[in-house]
This record gives C-alpha cells, structure tokens and sequence, in this order.
C-alpha cells in the first residue's frame, strides 16, 4: 500500500513526463542548428529515436526508484512508535497504582 501511493505520487508529479519533454525540445534544437548536416528524415527519425529512448530511461529509473524503496524503515519506525506508546501506557499505569497506594497508606496512617 505504501509503495503504491507512492510510485502514484511520483507518477502524478510529473517529473517524468518533464524530463521527457525537457529531451524532446533539446534534441529539436540541436538538431535545428544543426541542420545542415541531416537531412529531414534524420532529423524525425533522431527525434523519435531519442523520445523513444529517453521514455524507456525514465521507465527504468522509476523502476529502480520502485525497487530501492525499502520498506524496512518504515517497519521499524511503526514499531518504535507502538512500542513507545505501549511503554507511556505502562508508566502512566505505573503511576496511578503508585498514586493510589500511596493515597490509601496516607487513609490508613491518620
């Protein structure tokens, strides 16, 4: 569940389809001042060839983003949290037996 509102998340901000666009509008430039070397049809041909190939490099680092996400922190961080919550309720309780008992010996002394 964490790991899909996650990659949801990161797929929904966009940075992927930037850094796609940001590719496609560089290699248009380059190749738009450089086009008196290539020819129309290199110059599409280049264009899709590197969209294509910049989409599949944006699709392998999502899935090495996906994959490096470790959940064990996550885990551990619950667990400190319950088990610190588990212990608070202890003291607390602790402290109220300790607050009683000392109320019935301050009864039992006058």
């Amino acid at each position: 569940m964490v790991v899909e509102r996650f990659s949801q998340s990161v797929l929904n901000s966009g940075i992927f389809r930037v850094y796609i666009a940001t590719g496609f509008f560089a290699t248009l430039i380059f190749f738009t001042l450089n086009s008196d070397i290539f020819t129309t049809t290199e110059i599409l041909l280049g264009t899709i060839g590197v969209t294509i190939l910049l989409k599949g490099l944006s699709n392998l680092m999502f899935s090495l983003v996906i994959s490096f996400f470790s959940l064990e922190n996550k885990k551990e961080e619950f667990d400190f949290k319950y088990n610190e919550e588990h212990i608070n309720t202890l003291l607390n309780e602790l402290n109220v037996n300790e607050a009683i008992d000392s109320g019935e010996k301050l009864k039992k002394a006058i």
